[in-house]
């Protein structure tokens, strides 16, 4: 068979099921994770997706067939294949999950035993190059499947973070958008003194409300019209499986990664001076300042989870934010969650009285643009052509995507890695500044038959 290997991306496997990748693509994609690594045992995990199942089984009986064990942990959010990764022996697990993007869409996250992301440089590539070869000869003993509860276990772990006394009954409505957290939250915050209103908790991989993407503006206007109905305090709002969460103050504002990274940086920093605290290239001056305020190390390092996890590592961090809404944390296995994000920032609301959104007015400092999406007819050119039209910036520097510093703004563009769109992302000293190197830039942008998506 012939494969589209466009769907092996720089940190995990995405493609449109059934055309890029169905069961026969996951089967041959298990032989070659079998060629390339050689696992003894692999639990594997799915979202709510519809043809995860059949991505599943493919997965399985690859497995199997090469004498590999798999431990079938069951629906669950991909924060839990890092627990997995993290806490059990297992040499490897899989997340099955298309993330944020629309119900065609599905994707594998592969982890080595630590939770050790495998990425394009380590062994991604390599997978998809021997996606054509012939099937490995049968193992003498067939592989076994059994299931796992991990729940409780994941449970005890995110709660271990916190005593009792730290959360207010703060009322709170959260949107899962019919994604993984109306599994995990429930779970994480029964017995918690919040007072929570749900909103599409029922698992559905159709997306019958909206696509679980909280960074697109209009995915949210059910849960700021539910927020205001009940008078909330704070919104929290998850991608679909759930690794990911965002926020919303009491006012209806959604709160920028950037922001909940300073916010949560210097929550840490409080009782942890000393420490390195890593955020991704595209997070805006506030977090490094906020950083350097509070008797931390600041570092900027690429975004991607697969590339952020061996960051922590490194520098032994304690903590790693991205503006994407993905946040790292060393003592939950150098991974993201995004129940144990929520809760830290319960409970700091909770500990300083104050309203959530005089707490972010406290580290905004510097107007943005937030995330511009465009369809651009080829991505590269475009930003070939950002770089030449900007040789006379301060700074500019390529550590993810391209970064160009004047005096007065700042910005970075970039592919994305998940989706076949380029990013804009715009900040400032002023209001004004900004409004006008936005437009100039959306400009140029669309003068190379850019369109916003």
């Amino acid at each position: 068979m012939t494969y589209d290997t466009s769907v092996f991306k720089d940190y995990d496997v995405r493609g449109m099921y059934p055309d890029q990748l169905n069961g026969d693509v996951a089967r041959a994609i298990g032989y070659a994770i079998v060629r390339k690594f050689h696992p003894k045992t692999v639990a594997i995990c799915r979202d709510m997706r519809l043809s995860g199942v059949e991505i599943r089984d493919g997965l399985t009986d690859a497995f199997t067939k090469c004498g590999v064990n798999v431990f079938d942990a069951g629906l669950t959010g991909t924060e839990i294949s890092y627990f997995i990764s993290g806490s059990r022996p297992y040499d490897m697990s899989i997340m099955i999950s298309a993330s944020h993007n629309p119900p065609q869409y599905n994707g594998l996250k592969i982890v080595l035993k630590g939770p050790v992301a495998v990425s394009g440089d380590s062994g991604l590539k390599d997978i998809r190059d021997m996606l054509s070869m012939d099937p490995p000869e049968p193992a003498a003993v067939p592989g076994k499947v059994t299931a796992i509860d991990v729940f409780p276990q994941w449970k005890k772990k995110v709660l271990s973070f916190f005593k009792p006394s730290d959360f207010k009954p703060l009322k709170v409505v959260v949107d899962a958008g019919n994604g993984m957290a109306g599994k995990l939250v429930p779970m994480i915050f029964d017995g918690l003194p919040f007072h929570v209103t749900p909103l599409y908790f029922d698992l559905d991989g159709r997306f019958p409300h909206h696509v679980p993407n909280p960074l697109v503006e209009t995915n949210n206007k059910d849960l700021i019209a539910k927020m205001k109905e009940v008078g909330a305090d704070v919104g929290l709002t998850f991608d679909g499986d759930a690794d990911r969460v965002f926020f919303v103050d009491e006012t209806g504002r959604f709160v920028s990664g950037t922001l909940v990274t300073a916010l949560l940086a210097r929550q840490i920093l409080a009782t942890h001076k000393g420490e390195y605290v890593l955020y991704s290239a595209v997070c805006g001056r506030v977090v490094p300042q906020i950083i350097d305020k509070n008797g931390g190390k600041s570092m900027r390092v690429r975004v991607g989870h697969s590339f952020m996890k061996n960051f922590m590592r490194q520098y032994h961090a304690i903590f790693a934010g991205e503006h994407s809404g993905h946040y790292y944390h060393r003592d939950f296995y150098n991974s993201e969650s995004g129940v144990l994000t929520a809760l830290m920032v319960l409970s700091l609301i909770s500990h300083d009285g104050r309203k959530f959104s005089e707490l972010v007015h406290e580290v905004d400092l510097y107007p943005a643009s937030g995330e511009i999406n465009f369809q651009v007819p080829n991505i590269p050119d475009v930003v070939e052509m950002m770089r030449k039209t900007h040789a006379d910036a301060k700074t500019i520097d390529d550590l993810d995507g391209l970064s160009v510093w004047y005096q007065t703004y700042w910005f970075n563009i970039r592919a994305s890695k998940t989706e076949p769109l380029i990013r804009l992302n715009v900040e400032a000293d002023t209001k004004e500044i900004l409004d006008v190197q936005t437009k100039a830039l959306i400009s140029k942008i669309a003068s190379m038959g850019g369109v916003i998506k």
